[in-house]
């Protein structure tokens, strides 16, 4: 990983903040794009929302976007550009939880605080037997509380570093290399025949299944487009016209006709491609997308937001993954 090793507190807080709900494998290039955009935390924080939004796109969990240009921002006027050396003013800043701000306090400072992530809590769990559910109240103490027993209070990123990285590919969650593993005969879970079933956690997430039929509204040579303002997913990216529904529709000439001249009182429009379903799964909704594309022959004067961009300009704004996906696919 590009930062091993890694002693600069903005660029160790730029990683655990892209990695906090995203894979390594794909985090990484946005890792690099970001650190080449903006080098210094004096280069995020200057930077324009929509460009960094640009750069974020694809990634998903928009909040951490927002919540990255907040904390640049404080950082550079409130603290003169210098980068939180304590955990407590870690902790502090918006977007940084226990987690995160152990991971900094660690890794930049080389401070005694034990970094808890999926990896630790899987050996933890299996080295030593324990079948409290890690995302308990209860288990969340017991495992901190055995994380900073554990950890070697003199190099402390050293070993962080170490545990995480054998969690990740010796004690794996899915075909664990037990039988290479150095610490087999201490193993709980490897004497009893449980690695499989441990580490144990006891929420199980419950999706809302959302309908989004877009409407892509031409006319001429420009296409029209809004920002999503409110506070639900998406929130400042760009979309088109969205008409959400509680069920999926099976959408026809007829029926999108018929909502035109009923919502939009659009009476002259020409009805071109129907896209198949499309599916994102999102932490707690799926979102289930169709887009209808709609050629005008006259701007609709009942819509009074939004702007009309051309292709070029809509390259150059922020879309959430659902609908780049969708125009990458008719692209292809």
């Amino acid at each position: 990983m590009p930062w091993k090793g890694e002693k600069k507190p903005y660029r160790i807080w730029l990683s655990e903040i892209i990695l906090q709900q995203t894979r390594v494998e794909q985090g990484m290039a946005y890792y690099h794009r970001l650190v080449e955009q903006y080098p210094t935390i004096q280069d995020l924080a200057q930077a324009p929302d929509q460009q960094v939004f640009k750069l974020w796109e694809g990634l998903g969990y928009y909040n951490r976007c927002r919540n990255l240009l907040y904390t640049a921002r404080e950082i550079v006027e409130k603290r003169n550009g210098i980068f939180p050396s304590t955990y407590e003013d870690l902790l502090s800043l918006k977007g940084v939880g226990p987690y995160t701000a152990a991971a900094i306090a660690s890794f930049a400072y080389n401070l005694p605080y034990a970094v808890v992530d999926g990896n630790v809590f899987r050996v933890l769990a299996r080295y030593l037997g324990i079948d409290t559910a890690t995302d308990s109240t209860e288990g969340k103490k017991i495992f901190d509380d055995l994380a900073y027993e554990m950890l070697d209070k003199k190099e402390p990123a050293l070993y962080n570093q170490a545990i995480m990285d054998f969690g990740a590919t010796v004690c794996k969650p899915m075909a664990p290399r037990c039988s290479a593993c150095p610490l087999q005969h201490g193993c709980a879970a490897l004497a009893t025949g449980k690695v499989n079933q441990l580490p144990v956690k006891e929420k199980t997430l419950q999706r809302k299944t959302r309908y989004f039929n877009y409407f892509i509204l031409q006319y001429r040579q420009k296409i029209w487009i809004q920002q999503r303002t409110a506070k639900d997913i998406w929130q400042h990216l760009f979309e088109f016209y969205l008409v959400e529904t509680e069920k999926q529709l099976r959408w026809d000439t007829s029926l999108i006709q018929n909502y035109l001249k009923d919502q939009l009182n659009i009476y002259d429009a020409r009805i071109g491609k129907i896209s198949q379903p499309v599916v994102q799964q999102l932490t707690h909704q799926q979102i289930k997308g169709q887009f209808i594309h709609i050629e005008l022959s006259q701007k609709p004067a009942s819509i009074k937001t939004g702007d009309w961009k051309n292709t070029v300009q809509i390259q150059e704004l922020a879309f959430p993954k659902l609908i780049t996906s969708y125009l990458k696919h008719l692209k292809s």
